[in-house]
């Protein structure tokens, strides 16, 4: 670089035009940094007081130095002002404010000048080429891009894009695949960002996109957006699952997925070094998806609780170890994938919970109702959970039980009714005593064992109530390491659903004047939209005419899953 500084005007351009070729960046860049050398350059030899501008014809190679001088009214710096009357002899029409360019004879650059122009070229082009590097790449994050290995530096691998590098972090390759110089590589860019020693392109084979693109890359219904994948699942190198979807009632997504004889899953397993692929058909109701992402596994019952989005999977004796898979595998896939806790229970350890369920309710009310075992056994059977339930039914469903009348009916929920009411002076006097207010109680929604609750956590106040999370009070999931970890709210175990939870908050904020009616009328409205939408984006299309020609040629073509 230090040529071109002290060539003459043809080669200046050239350089120019072979370092903007070499750099792939914009040859004005690199005469701009010329330009900047030559400033540097100019005011070491005029002096740095100077305000010195240099020019280079990007046309000829022609170098113009100008000073640049401020009209000002009072001169105090020869270097940088001039007066108005000097200023007119160059510039008849020159004004206060005004810059006069006064030309300046070429630099005859020295060892040390030359050195340091060379140096802040070097340095503006590199940057340059850095932010010509940022903004090719930028908008690229979520793209799948082939290289070649350049090197492994302590398991991380630097891969060369062609006009950039990226790297693929240890945690971010496949284990057990080991990669050489020269190799070729394809991998996912998740980040680019913009650091001090230039653009950072981390690339990454483990995600669940990378496997979720290379199917669009193989799967030509996917690429046309007929089939969309609606989630992946994976445990990078091992087993990995994903759930599709076909807008298309005519086109079986699972089969449009493995392909004729498995050829296209087959060429996903193989990029992936062995990884097995299990493709599940998504379905909108949770139940049936949960039990087809549990494949192979067989389902015998399931229990939903969606308000904790947790699943209870039953499933016979000899399916246990299949459906709970190696270290936890299948159901931590499965569970990853549906966005449901999976709580997996055999059918005799199902049989010992409802046995246990019943005797435990059964002595409940033998103990509140003072009843004998048989009659707190019927009540048990026919469905009865809660004492409350018994004092507040009608009483014909009581009598209707085989071996009661209406007699048995009305003692038993007056015993019920009697039990009850201790109960809550007991929590009263107990809410009184931790020092919760009168009107928290006078919350819609809230209970006396919600009050009692409360004043264990400190929430005493209709203020404190407004100041709480719906998470706060119902609990809340998060996941570590793969696994669901459940973290207690202040109601939890009292079947308060997110929804009622958010209610009795809004109530309090509304009885302390954070909110108003209208806000909590506009809540309302609003929710009733989007439980719309999503009733109608639920809703199934109508089916389309079936091509029974083609329906016959995919039945020979594509293997079972």
């Amino acid at each position: 670089m230090v040529e071109a500084v002290s060539a003459n005007r043809l080669e200046l351009l050239q350089i120019a035009e072979a370092v903007a070729r070499e750099k792939s960046i914009d040859k004005s860049l690199v005469i701009d940094a010329m330009e900047d050398a030559i400033q540097r350059a100019a005011k070491l030899r005029y002096g740095q007081e100077n305000e010195i501008r240099a020019k280079i014809n990007p046309e000829t190679g022609d170098i113009q130095l100008q000073r640049l001088l401020l009209v000002s009214e009072e001169v105090e710096n020869d270097s940088t002002e001039i007066s108005l009357a000097d200023a007119k002899h160059k510039k008849p029409d020159a004004e206060f404010g005004d810059l006069i360019a006064e030309e300046l004879p070429p630099v005859d650059f020295g060892r040390i000048a030359a050195q340091n122009a060379k140096q802040v070229i070097v340095q503006k082009v590199r940057d340059a080429e850095r932010e010509r590097q940022f903004e090719e790449f930028k908008d690229r994050a979520g793209e799948i891009i082939n290289g070649l290995v350049k090197r492994v530096e302590y398991g991380n691998i630097v891969v060369d894009l062609g006009r950039a590098e990226g790297v693929v972090r240890r945690d971010e390759s496949l284990p057990r695949e080991s990669f050489r110089n020269g190799d070729r590589i394809r991998a996912y860019i998740y980040d680019v960002r913009r650091e001090q020693r230039g653009p950072q392109i981390f690339l990454s084979r483990t995600r669940p996109e990378f496997m979720a693109k290379l199917f669009g890359q193989e799967v030509p219904e996917i690429y046309d957006n007929i089939i969309e994948i609606v989630s992946v699942a994976r445990d990078p190198g091992s087993r990995a699952k994903i759930a599709v979807l076909s807008k298309d009632s005519s086109i079986d997504p699972v089969g449009a997925c493995v392909g004729m004889r498995g050829s296209r899953v087959q060429a996903v397993v193989n990029e992936l070094q062995g990884e097995k692929i299990d493709i599940i058909q998504w379905n909108p109701d949770a139940a049936t998806f949960i039990v087809n992402a549990l494949a192979p596994a067989e389902v015998a019952k399931v229990v939903l609780d969606e308000d904790a989005e947790r699943i209870e999977v039953v499933v016979p004796d000899e399916q246990l170890s299949l459906a709970i898979g190696r270290r936890g595998q299948n159901v931590r896939l499965a569970s990853i994938l549906t966005g449901w806790d999976i709580d997996i229970l055999t059918e005799q350890e199902e049989s010992e919970r409802r046995q246990k369920e019943f005797q435990e309710r059964s002595e409940m009310f033998m103990s509140a109702l003072d009843a004998d075992e048989m009659i707190a056994q019927l009540l048990a059977s026919e469905g009865f959970t809660s004492l409350e339930e018994v004092a507040y039914v009608p009483l014909a469903e009581l009598a209707d039980i085989e071996g009661f009348d209406e007699e048995m009916g009305q003692e038993l929920q007056t015993r019920a009714r009697e039990h009850l009411e201790k109960l809550n002076r007991e929590l009263d006097e107990k809410r009184k005593e931790l020092g919760v207010e009168d009107a928290v109680g006078e919350v819609e929604g809230v209970t006396l064992p919600m009050l009692v609750k409360f004043g264990e956590n400190e929430v005493k106040t209709v203020e404190d109530l407004a100041y709480c999370a719906t998470d706060d009070l119902t609990g809340w999931t998060e996941r570590k390491d793969g696994e669901a970890v459940r973290y207690d709210g202040i109601l939890s175990g009292m079947d308060v659903s997110a929804a009622e939870a958010e209610a009795m908050i809004m109530r309090a904020r509304l009885a302390v004047g954070i909110v108003t009616e209208e806000d909590l009328a506009q809540a309302e409205e609003a929710e009733a939209e989007a439980a719309e939408a999503e009733q109608a984006e639920a809703a199934p299309e109508l089916p389309k005419p079936v091509d029974h020609q083609a329906a016959a040629e995919a039945m020979f073509d594509t293997p079972s899953n």
